[in-house]
């Protein structure tokens, strides 16, 4: 009798035994499934997150490209009104096509209350066209104070000073021609325009000129 005793709790022991290890295989077995479900949703994620990173890095890039392309519009606009509006300030007295410019002066005649005057322009050499009055400053009131040009230099006609061409434009004060101030002129990418009045307003320095 207490041998059966014996042999049943044995029995009933092991298959206890077994009852855990299934438990624990289980036990194993779902938090395996759990790491797994865990890394694939990690994974599925860290994708999405990259392909959102990558779609709002694509619409800044397209953003700032729109911004800067305004912006260069807008500039553009800017510089176009700007001249719009100095060309309206200024009555056309004498007006020079860039594209005759080289750098051999080019004369240019005018008239005031019966004055003759004349603008001289030529092409610097850093490609700039320079505009001045074509008498001096300090011998205009000897009638030969006008430039003629020999080289890379003017010539004053009355002292005989030498003035470099590539100063047109720059110089003022001293025997040299006189410089017409970018506030009596426009640029508008093809051709200079004089002003009238500023024109008008300077005919005492050819009062006499070339007499």
């Amino acid at each position: 009798m207490e041998k059966n005793k014996s042999t049943h709790k044995t029995k009933a022991s092991s298959k206890k035994q077994s009852n855990v290890k299934k438990l624990l295989i289980m036990g194993v077995a779902i938090i395996s499934m759990l790491a797994i479900i865990g890394c694939s949703s990690g994974s599925k994620n860290s994708v999405d997150n990259t392909k959102n990173t990558a779609s709002n890095s694509g619409n800044s890039s397209s953003s700032n490209s729109g911004n800067n392309n305004n912006s260069s519009s807008s500039n553009k606009e800017s510089n176009s009104e700007a001249t719009n509006k100095a060309t309206s300030n200024i009555i056309p007295g004498i007006e020079i096509n860039k594209a005759d410019i080289s750098a051999t002066a080019k004369f240019y005649p005018y008239e005031s209350d019966g004055i003759k005057m004349e603008v001289l322009a030529l092409k610097a050499k850093d490609g700039t066209i320079r505009t001045a009055l074509n008498t001096c400053q300090v011998c205009y009131a000897s009638g030969k104070g006008y430039y003629v040009q020999e080289g890379d230099e003017l010539v004053c006609q009355n002292c005989g000073n030498r003035f470099a061409s590539n100063m047109v434009g720059k110089t003022k004060g001293g025997c040299n021609p006189v410089p017409i101030s970018d506030t009596s002129k426009v640029d508008d990418g093809n051709k200079i325009t004089i002003d009238k009045s500023y024109l008008d307003k300077n005919k005492a320095y050819f009062s006499n000129w070339k007499a």
